[in-house]
């Protein structure tokens, strides 16, 4: 197979609302499909293949119905297929966003994700309220017998205040910010905010950089406030101990990050197509959410019992003489790049459509998504690859 070294050896995708799941083993992985077996108790499943034993760690309250695994196809292209049957006493809670976590009255330190710098520290708000949706100025229109009222008027926050947007706070910048962020014009031209009046015309952007590193934070608003993106900080309690938030890798951090906030959009208003786009308005990537309930395990190399090699990134651990793998909570979705030319057809008739979802994230970060989701792809099974003209994705929680 020409992609063995891409595809993960063990593949396990299980629908929580469903009660099923669905359980791929690379060809070279499987062996005899006879030699194959899968068992389990409450909080995890038993897979033995000829070439070792795989022990899965699933949330509590999920197990195998003993006898329900059944093979429902097996091709040398696309390894053995079987289909399980669970039970689920308790869903899976998917964790909030930073954004979700800010009160009033509590003091805050937000530090740079990239080199852990803190760039804010002690910050206490008086208010922590949401913006607009991210479309609001496209259906104001539909709510005014009027001319827009609000034409022409920005949100800014006043002293005190902490404005959320779908992927940025909103700041009143202080003297600290002279001490550990500087700014730097941006060679692109933007709308300064697409929560502003629609009649705006293009100014040139000045971004907001972290002094340390140097990492794009975000962008100024007007001359005092501050439009920090959530992907880019980390967020915690000034006392509390320890790192803020996480100390993962940069990639695992953006991944949960942006699969929190596609979560919370969803569930609380009723959003499932996103246009994730960069600070100038532009398109980058098409997402589609599919499910909220998805656990996922995933082993890259094929499995040895006794002895194997762990590639970087694979959620393992040796555990005496077998791996073990966890199954992590995940989201599924569609995508599609906005290359010129390509979907253009798709990609117009997203911009059109007021049901999806304007999400603004800096351009090095819009990349990121889509090299994360990419890597993704190419570690599913080929036949789970794609939907229609679409790619699907996992992105962990």
């Amino acid at each position: 197979m020409e992609e063995t070294h891409k595809q993960a050896g063990v593949f396990l995708e299980l629908r929580q609302h469903l009660q099923s799941g669905l359980l791929v083993l690379r060809t070279d992985v499987a062996g005899d499909p006879a030699e194959v077996t899968v068992s389990g108790g409450d909080s995890f499943l038993q897979i033995k293949m000829p070439t070792g034993m795989l022990p899965v760690v699933l949330p509590p309250g999920v197990a195998l119905t003993e006898g329900s695994c059944r093979e429902v196809s097996n091709t040398r292209e696309e390894g053995l297929h079987l289909r399980l049957r669970l039970q689920v006493n308790q869903h899976t809670e998917a964790p909030e966003s930073m954004m979700r976590i800010l009160q009033v009255k509590k003091s805050y330190c937000f530090s740079c994700q990239r080199c852990r710098a803190q760039v804010l520290t002690k910050r206490v708000f008086q208010r922590v309220l949401p913006l607009p949706n991210g479309n609001w100025n496209t259906l104001v229109e539909d709510w005014c017998c009027h001319p827009d009222p609000f034409a022409n008027r920005k949100l800014l926050p006043r002293p005190g205040d902490c404005l959320l947007g779908d992927t940025y706070f909103l700041l009143l910048r202080d003297s600290e910010c002279d001490q550990t962020l500087r700014q730097e014009p941006s060679n692109a031209h933007t709308d300064t905010g697409h929560n502003q009046g629609p009649a705006q015309k293009p100014s040139r952007m000045t971004l907001v950089l972290c002094r340390a590193c140097g990492a794009v934070l975000g962008e100024t608003l007007a001359a005092e406030t501050l439009k920090l993106y959530i992907t880019e900080l980390m967020v915690k309690r000034s006392d509390e101990d320890g790192e803020a938030i996480s100390n993962e890798h940069r990639w695992l951090f953006l991944e949960q990050t942006v699969a929190a906030r596609l979560v919370e959009l969803s569930s609380t208003q009723s959003i499932f197509r996103f246009s994730l786009q960069t600070p100038n308005g532009k398109a980058f990537i098409l997402l589609w959410l599919l499910n909220t309930d998805s656990l996922v395990a995933s082993l890259s190399l094929p499995v040895v019992s006794g002895d194997a090699s762990i590639s970087p990134g694979d959620d393992v651990s040796v555990r005496a003489e077998h791996l073990s793998c966890g199954a992590s909570s995940a989201v599924k979705v569609l995508y599609l790049p906005c290359a010129p030319g390509l979907h253009q057809d798709i990609t117009d008739a997203w911009e059109k459509d007021v049901s999806v979802h304007p999400l603004i994230l800096p351009q090095t970060t819009c990349q990121e998504v889509m090299e994360l989701l990419t890597s993704s792809t190419s570690s599913l099974p080929p036949s789970l690859r794609s939907m229609n003209c679409y790619q699907v994705a996992f992105m962990r929680l």
